[in-house]
């Protein structure tokens, strides 16, 4: 296993770094303040084949690998933690399942206008009984005349007032132990009954769009449900790990950003006649960051390689968002640390990059539920 970057994978990794740099990191500020989508820079990316980089050229994509797209998923985060949060949902969450386990018709019909950046991606999971417990899903969907009549409530879900559809995750039916049997079903978001709302004041990641389902005796056709409707639960926990090697990268980009700054904060400021970097408590602070940094990325492109070569990546992806998220915590709050009073003022940044950090240990399944696979993929559960 090589992880040196293929020159394909290195020219993603500069393409998407420059178009970060000139069009989101200015924006990064002012998007936090006002909590604004940035609409405009999403219609950019999907223009320049952002959303579909790890799709398939015939439906719209670069036909590049996940590597190269984990790659891309960092550059944005670096640059503006919540754009680099709805991308990351766009691609991983909101077009991955149509590609994975559409029908062809369903593929032409909803992931090309995703990959082509007409619309976003939006995947409907998280509900206020059924958070870490995803079992506990209690929207429902009854079908009934060629039609799945869906009715529930979901919360916290990305992207879904910038989506011509949503991936909702709803019992269909219990299997014979009497277990509920969970399905993904495409819904329009123009439906009759569906009611999307943003009341979310969030803490950090605020430029993403974070929407409130409702859905109220909502009818879509029964060929849009989603693969197999007794595998909706498989199906979504692939999703998920799929998600999760992005959420770390999502959180290395956050990570690297903070750490640039106090590196060059720490190389202009002066204390006692010298530049603080030259104060070995600064050194030893950047040098925990960096390499937990490094550690961090070869994790996620472990991951991302698993799943290039069909291979098992649960375990790794859990590795990967945990260590990533948990990592990107310490390292903002340490770049905050290294800038003293200033790290706490806005015009600095480094405070909103922590406040973004933190929603990576949460987002995706917390810390503890990832401690949790991990446990189970290392035979915790049958010792």
């Amino acid at each position: 296993m090589n992880f040196e970057l293929t020159n394909e994978q290195t020219m993603v990794r500069d393409m998407v770094r420059d178009f970060a740099q000139q069009e989101v990191a200015p924006k990064a500020q002012e998007l936090d303040r006002s909590a604004h989508f940035p609409e405009e820079t999403f219609h950019k990316m999907g223009e320049m084949g952002l959303l579909g980089i790890p799709f398939p050229e015939k439906y719209g994509g670069a036909g590049a690998d996940n590597i190269s797209y984990m790659l891309a998923v960092k550059e944005i985060g670096r640059a503006c933690g919540g754009t680099g949060l709805s991308y990351a949902a766009a691609v991983s969450l909101g077009a991955s399942p149509i590609y994975y386990y559409g029908t062809e018709a369903q593929k032409e019909k909803y992931l090309v206008p995703i990959t082509s950046g007409e619309t976003l991606g939006a995947f409907a999971l998280t509900e206020p009984n059924a958070g870490s417990d995803a079992g506990g899903t209690e929207t429902k969907a009854i079908l009934k005349d060629g039609h799945y009549v869906i009715n529930g409530e979901k919360c916290w879900t990305t992207n879904a007032q910038y989506s011509k559809t949503v991936i909702v995750t709803a019992v269909t039916g219990r299997d014979s132990q009497g277990k509920n049997i969970i399905s993904a079903l495409i819904v329009p978001t123009d439906a009759k009954g569906f009611t999307i709302r943003n009341p979310y004041d969030k803490m950090g990641v605020r430029a993403s769009n974070t929407c409130e389902l409702i859905l109220e005796n909502v009818r879509v056709p029964a060929e849009n449900l989603l693969g197999d409707p007794k595998s909706g639960f498989k199906q979504f926990l692939f999703t998920l790990d799929g998600g999760r090697i992005s959420i770390a990268a999502l959180a290395i980009g956050i990570a690297e950003g903070a750490y640039e700054k106090a590196k060059r904060y720490a190389q202009e400021r002066k204390q006692f006649g010298k530049r603080i970097v030259n104060f070995q408590a600064i050194q030893f602070k950047l040098a925990d960051m960096a390499m937990e940094i490094e550690l961090a990325l070869n994790m996620v492109l472990k991951a991302a390689w698993l799943k290039d070569n069909r291979k098992p990546f649960t375990k790794e992806s859990a590795y990967a968002k945990l260590f990533a998220s948990e990592m990107a915590t310490r390292t903002c709050n340490q770049a905050i640390q290294i800038h003293g009073g200033y790290g706490y003022m806005r015009e600095y940044g480094v405070e909103r990059m922590l406040r973004d950090a933190k929603l990576m240990e949460i987002g995706e399944g917390t810390s503890e539920i990832q401690r949790l696979v991990i446990a189970r993929q290392i035979g915790c559960d049958s010792l």
